[in-house]
């Protein structure tokens, strides 16, 4: 009776030991989130140096075709630029998936400003050299952001050069001064 007891307290103590610990030792994000309601990135998305690229694929029938994609986020338009994180997707450019939840383009960060990641909801895209997207939601230094995602390629067919998507990000953070009421 009395080892049960031991042990039962022991136990406790080594678990709210363990609380402490990693409520204290536990690594912060890079960066806090910015005081500014909005915050404005430019980024490029490099597209493959072949036309065909191990790491995208097409699933489902011909008349379905998904295209599952990981591409490198870098800050300039050169492929040579610095690597800020990465873009993988999954979209169906078919017409009837057009609204479906699941065109959804996860843009991630990793670098000394910024840890996390942007979700952009990718209906409606594909069809210009300009598209619009929603920013619907982040993680990290991003976490509940909302705003929209201009996504454009430069028309270069003059030219054997691969041209990267440059997307504009306009994020909104949402306001956390308001309180929630006490119920």
């Amino acid at each position: 009776m009395l080892s049960n007891k031991l042990i039962f307290c022991v136990s406790v103590s080594l678990a709210v030991l363990v609380v402490i610990l990693l409520a204290t030792l536990s690594p912060l994000p890079h960066r806090k989130p910015p005081s500014k309601p909005w915050l404005a990135l430019s980024l490029y998305i490099q597209q493959p140096l072949t036309a065909t690229v191990p790491n995208t694929h097409t699933v489902a029938p011909q008349d379905a075709g998904a295209l599952i994609f990981h591409r490198v986020l870098t800050k300039g338009p050169k492929n040579t630029s610095r690597v800020i994180g990465k873009a993988q997707g999954f979209i169906i450019p078919v017409e009837q998936f057009a609204h479906s939840g699941f065109n959804i383009i996860y843009l991630t960060f990793d670098t000394h400003e910024y840890s996390g990641s942007v979700s952009v909801q990718a209906k409606n895209s594909g069809r210009g050299q300009k598209d619009e997207l929603s920013v619907v939601g982040g993680t990290g230094s991003f976490a509940f952001v909302r705003g929209i995602a201009v996504l454009t390629q430069k028309d270069d067919r003059d030219t054997d050069l691969v041209v990267p998507y440059h997307i504009r990000l306009h994020l909104k953070y949402p306001n956390r001064s308001r309180t929630l009421p006490a119920s």
